[in-house]
């Protein structure tokens, strides 16, 4: 993702016309109500208020599959950002994977509308809106808001001279905060950015970790992730924010490469997946190691003479029990 810090001074003007449209709009949701559109079934939020990986594809996962255990009929609502012609978005692809393709995804930049579809073709009884805390069009019923423990403000500029989407102020829209990547900054970092939270709007605060819970893998047999600390890997991604993803790699490999950065949501090609293979054979690597959804991507083009290929599968660990988030799905639904 592009870093405005050297330009910041300069792309500070462009942020004020930007600040007004999003004031403007917001104020005007906020004084008529009524101009969002229902859906006719609870609709369950996921978002966030910088641009940038925050984890939000994990965790609408996480719901999903909390739904899906209490007997309802979820379908996921997405803009289908990064998609190229004739091809499926990063994060569809990944829902396809991790969901099985019974689940319901319906891709349109307009909610509304696709949630209408998702109630009217799918029989979807509930909708989880994939980041959402933006599209205001659409109702929701419980507005999860997702922020980064390593970069929560987005450099404290709106776009384009930093990554805030919004106002800090609009944080009051939330129902829940989850403050993700918990573990990957010290405790009186954590405190204090719980603190701030606060100060905007006083709502709940869970803490998710970001933890490594398994390996996807194509080539060269089948490897558990304890294997991996005897392996010397090349992490490869393209993600706004890859440093999670590194940060994790190093903990579990036992030797870790100078990492593979490719822009957000790359669309890769065959000419790609043979360079990394170069690059990493090169290196000393014996393995490349990359994200869900840039395996979802690379495994198809990934040359069977090439090195093993595996993808680092992550879940978001909520600190408080399990249960809670459950409880929040049950209260939300009893109505429903």
């Amino acid at each position: 993702m592009f870093d405005p810090g050297p330009f910041r001074t300069l792309l500070l003007p462009l942020s004020w016309p930007y600040q007004l449209a999003v004031v403007l709009r917001n104020r005007h949701y906020d004084r008529n109500p009524a101009i969002s559109r229902r859906a006719g079934v609870p609709v369950i939020s996921i978002g966030n208020i910088t641009v940038g990986g925050t984890g939000k594809t994990p965790l609408v996962v996480q719901v999903v599959r909390g739904l899906r255990e209490l007997g309802r009929r979820p379908a996921i609502l997405t803009r289908g950002y990064g998609r190229r012609a004739g091809g499926q978005a990063d994060e569809v692809l990944v829902f396809r994977d991790e969901l099985g393709p019974e689940q319901a995804v319906v891709v349109n930049p307009d909610r509304h509308a696709g949630a209408l579809e998702a109630v009217s073709a799918h029989g979807a009884d509930c909708l989880v809106l994939d980041d959402g805390m933006q599209h205001r069009r659409l109702h929701r019923d419980l507005e999860l808001v997702l922020v980064d423990a390593l970069d929560p403000w987005g450099g404290g500029h709106l776009l384009p001279a930093g990554r805030l989407r919004e106002p800090l102020a609009e944080l009051k829209r939330a129902d829940v905060f989850i403050i993700t990547r918990a573990n990957q900054v010290p405790p009186e970092a954590l405190h204090g950015l719980i603190e701030q939270l606060k100060q905007h709007a006083d709502r709940e605060v869970w803490c998710a970790d970001i933890e490594a819970r398994g390996l996807r893998q194509v080539a060269g047999g089948t490897l558990a992730l304890e294997d991996l600390a005897y392996r010397a890997i090349q992490p490869v991604s393209g993600l706004g924010n890859p440093v999670t993803f590194e940060r994790l790699a190093g903990q579990v490999a036992g030797h870790t490469l100078k990492p593979l950065r490719y822009p957000d949501h790359h669309p890769y090609g065959s000419s790609d997946a043979d360079d990394i293979v170069s690059r990493a054979g090169d290196a000393g690597a014996d393995l490349v190691l990359t994200t869900l959804k840039d395996w979802v991507k690379l495994a198809p083009l990934w040359p069977a003479e090439g090195l093993p290929l595996a993808a680092l599968e992550v879940e978001l660990a909520i600190r408080r029990r399990d249960e809670t988030l459950v409880r929040r799905l049950v209260d939300l639904l009893a109505g429903g």
